[in-house]
């Protein structure tokens, strides 16, 4: 890693170790790594029932008649409850539009919607007497795509439709719209010297994280009950389950357990009112762990996207003009769409400067599986189109395709379609000087010295389909954008709660956010504030829970800017009431007290001349200072529905790869032999994480490039490949080289000049290794993921 650029901002208690800056082990990795971590799963009370769902076996259909007493009859079942038995008048949740049953309302949507629960004293015992529940089911047509969604006479699939987003969407199975204009694209195309189109089919992706849904419901004395559970965001969760139990939020109390992973997938509800349904019904405490087929129903998927694109461009490579039209798939309900829409409609243009724009992006209702928040949030489908499109141009204009990018890569100050100016470094053209600069590894690196082939360096691998016949090399580049935190006028905040006192005589912090570790690394980075800024060694990370204010959603690559500002801001104040204390009981001894400017270092108060004028245990005593602050960003604003102006996004964040693949071109295998990457991220808090987010986002971008896809039946909209048997990620086998390149240029609007960093590299990772494989077999390749037989014509 190489780090370069303007420094992060200076930082309070430099000199005390693991602070801001240092390349900090993480406190769960030795526990993560030898298998003794306790996630979600794991959790047990010795009382507890099993809970199961029962999931719908169609896509679309009303559910005739529903008989529970075989099911009941059942020895070691305790209860069975279906949507009559929902307790509230509130029987639906949801992030934003509330259009989700918690059980099916005698119709289901799609295939694997919820129908009833079962709780009984065994799993096994809960799964048989789910299979005993008679349900008579009519089909009912399907609607599947945007022509079937927007028929005359097309099934609506929420009627009656009364969401601030209905009355300006043209049609009700259509969730959400918005278009961007910008200058005037007749002008553009008559500017146009060149003009190229394309259309662009982007697969449905699963997070696929590697712990399944779980939680644990426990009864309360008090009416209520408490929920442990694996989730992205304990606040929010909060406030969809509690109207559905009848209950009011403080009956509900949210701890968190331990997450195997999360990216977008945990957003959602899954499992949470069911478990406390269950156990409110029994008054015992009720676990519901998913296996890995009920996952891909219990959770929501990258949405699949069409999108349209047109470029034009004046002999010498400057753009003119973008039209484009993106249609996502959003599935039976809601979800995040809305603001998946904004993403990929305000971030369609890419990285570029292109006076005049028009881009129109749409999410449907539809019967296929619900779809919402994935990392990269919709920007990740519009980079996948945006950059094919210049390498396409670069060809139509015999220019190098990283010069064409380079060209009209925007820089701080330029201005995006929607009006908002870029007020913080933008190193665009830098990143992609820097991965085209690296050099390439070797060719033919199967061979060794011997003559013998390493079958595992060759596409196909340890399957032995070839020694090195027929393999082409190709290399391809691609950059992207990405906003980070919540947009479009969302009251994006977080809140944390420090305390500070002495304990076996020593300072102690402890640290108290509701922020979800999802495996991220941010309770790691929260003890680097606190021991930065306190400049303490002993820190202590909370458990998080609903016992201290909202820190927001794990995502958008938020938590570090927001959460970590939030406890930066605690801190701050927490300093300044410590430095009170010590004027109050020692500042008549010594007039630094009240002249110099005085940091906390090392567990003692010192000028900035590094002079100690006391210990904290000795300013603190008895004392303990504790408080809990909200911390807000910069505001931001709704997009126009007409015109799509706005300052919608607070901060963007920038990365580039270089991917080189070699290509059986005869069998169509891929192997990516090496997926460079550069990245500018203000400030690396912590630089062993950052390069790890990099490093797992750009993997994530290749599984969808060359593997991962949700196959979805378009006869039936059932789900036919939902296990890792057939739902291909990429293994250690598959994992290619990756070289990162760390740029630290400031953002001065961000705590320490950071940037977030975990969405970026999963944008352009996906388009290069396309770029690689065209480069390597001259084949166009539109959609993602690439099969064999698009790379063979089988």
């Amino acid at each position: 890693m190489t780090a370069t650029g303007v420094p992060g901002h200076l930082t309070q208690g430099s000199a005390t170790r693991g602070g801001i800056g240092e390349s900090t082990l993480r406190p769960d990795g030795t526990l993560k790594v030898t298998g003794e971590f306790a996630y979600a799963s794991d959790m047990w009370h010795e009382d507890m029932l099993w809970g199961h769902t029962l999931r719908s076996p169609h896509a679309h259909a009303r559910i005739v008649s529903l008989d529970t007493g075989e099911a009941l009859a059942q020895a070691g079942v305790y209860a069975v409850l279906t949507y009559d038995d929902l307790p509230a008048e509130v029987k639906n949740y949801g992030l934003e539009i509330q259009d989700t049953p918690a059980l099916a309302n005698g119709r289901v949507r799609h295939h694997g919607e919820p129908v009833a629960l079962v709780a009984a004293d065994h799993p096994e015992t809960a799964r048989r007497a789910a299979a005993k529940i008679k349900v008579v089911y009519e089909e009912l047509p399907l609607v599947t795509d945007e022509a079937s969604a927007t028929a005359p006479g097309a099934p609506l699939l929420h009627e009656g439709r009364d969401d601030h987003h209905a009355a300006h969407t043209p049609h009700p199975n259509i969730v959400h719209r918005q278009p961007i204009v910008h200058g005037d694209v007749a002008a553009g195309r008559a500017r146009a010297d060149v003009v190229v189109t394309g259309e662009y089919v982007f697969g449905m992706q699963d997070q696929a994280f590697l712990g399944p849904e779980s939680g644990l419901a426990v009864p309360a004395e008090d009416g209520g009950v408490d929920l442990y559970v694996a989730t992205q965001w304990l606040h929010a969760d909060l406030r969809q389950i509690a109207p559905v139990l009848g209950l009011p939020e403080e009956k509900v109390r949210m701890t968190l357990s331990g997450v195997g992973g999360a990216f977008g997938g945990r957003e959602d509800l899954s499992m949470q009112i069911h478990a406390c349904l269950l156990a409110l019904r029994t008054g015992k405490p009720v676990k519901m762990v998913y296996n890995r087929f009920e996952s891909f129903f219990g959770h929501v998927h990258r949405h699949p996207a069409k999108l349209h694109y047109e470029h034009g461009a004046t002999r010498d490579g400057k753009l003119t003009h973008l039209v484009c039209r993106i249609v996502l798939d959003g599935g039976a309900y809601a979800s995040s769409s809305p603001a998946v829409v904004g993403n990929a409609a305000s971030l369609g243009a890419g990285p570029y400067n292109i006076d005049n724009v028009e881009i129109e992006t749409l999410a449907l209702y539809t019967n296929n599986p619900p779809c919402g928040a994935m990392r990269g949030f919709g920007a990740v489908q519009a980079c996948f189109a945006y950059e094919a499109q210049m390498d396409k141009l670069a060809a139509a204009l015999g220019m190098d395709p990283v010069e064409l990018r380079q060209l009209n890569a925007m820089e701080q100050g330029s201005v995006l379609p929607t009006g908002q100016s870029v007020d913080s470094p933008a190193p665009v053209a830098e990143l992609l000087r820097r991965v085209k600069a690296r050099p390439l590894p070797p060719e033919r690196q199967w061979e060794s010295a011997g003559g013998a082939a390493d079958i595992r360096a060759l596409p196909g691998g340890l399957s032995n389909t070839t020694h090195g016949e027929g393999v082409v090399r190709g290399v391809g580049y691609a950059v992207g954008i990405k906003n980070v935190g919540f947009s479009e006028g969302f009251d994006d905040y977080s809140t944390a709660r420090v305390r500070l006192q002495v304990a076996g005589g020593e300072p102690v912090a402890v640290v108290h956010t509701a922020m979800a570790e999802v495996g991220q690394g941010g309770i790691t980075v929260h003890a680097q504030i606190a021991r930065t800024e306190l400049g303490v060694s002993q820190v202590t990370i909370h458990p998080a829970d609903t016992q201290v204010g909202s820190a927001g959603s794990t995502s958008a690559s938020r938590q570090t800017y927001v959460t970590g500002g939030a406890v930066k801001h605690a801190c701050e104040a927490v300093r300044e009431k410590v430095l009170e204390i010590g004027r109050a009981k020692l500042g008549t001894y010594h007039p630094a007290w009240a002249t110099a400017e005085l940091l906390l270092e090392g567990g003692k108060v010192v000028t900035d001349g590094g002079e100690v004028l006391a210990s904290l245990a000795e300013v603190l005593g008895d004392e303990v200072v504790d408080l809990e602050l909200e911390w807000r960003h910069r505001p931001t604003e709704p997009f126009d529905l007409r015109t799509g102006q706005g300052d919608g996004h607070v901060q963007y964040s920038f990365a580039a790869h270089r991917a080189v693949v070699e290509v059986d071109t005869e069998l169509g295998l891929v192997k990516v032999v090496e997926l460079a990457c550069a990245q500018d991220v203000g400030k690396a808090l912590n630089p062993l994480s950052v390069v790890g987010q990099i490093q797992g986002g750009s993997t994530q971008g290749l599984g969808v490039a060359v593997m991962e896809e949700i196959v979805v039946d378009p006869a039936t909209a059932k789900v036919r490949n939902p296990s890792f048997t057939d739902y291909l990620i990429p293994t250690i086998l598959d994992t290619p080289t990756i070289p990162v390149d760390v740029l630290e240029l400031a953002d001065d609007h961000a705590p320490y000049g950071l940037r977030g960093v975990g969405e970026a590299p999963t944008l352009s990772s996906t388009p290069a290794v396309l770029a690689a494989i065209r480069a390597a077999t001259g084949l166009e390749l539109n959609r993602t993921p690439v099969r064999p037989e698009h790379l063979t014509g089988s």
